[in-house]
């Protein structure tokens, strides 16, 4: 199910390093697909090629609108390292409105 075109949005990707998230979230702000980007370094633990793994990533969450989604997705898979990026996004039920009317503002979903 499509999000509607001003719907907020907060998409979560798991990257290899806060570096990588850090220049995912930059190029995102940058060319308006989101308003804002947080990391967050953590450990994973995932089943990979048969085996259970636990490595270093960092978390970045998104903030952006559902016009932005499907351009965003393709910015994130064309420079991420990860065969199989994490990306997935949840709605906002709701949300201090100033604030809402601010990503919408920031974000400039493309032709």
């Amino acid at each position: 199910m499509a999000a509607e075109p001003g719907a907020i949005l907060l998409v979560y990707v798991t990257c290899a390093t806060e570096a990588e998230a850090r220049r995912i979230g930059a190029l995102a702000v940058t060319r308006h697909l989101a308003a804002c980007a947080n990391i967050r370094a953590h450990e994973a633990i995932f089943r990979w090629e048969g085996a259970v793994r636990i490595a270093p990533e960092a978390g970045l969450m998104i903030k952006t609108v559902g016009g932005c989604l499907a351009a965003l997705r393709d910015l994130i898979v064309a420079e991420h390292s990860y065969t199989l990026p994490c990306i997935v996004a949840w709605p906002i039920a709701e949300g201090h409105a100033p604030y809402c009317d601010w990503v919408r503002q920031e974000c400039q979903p493309p032709p």
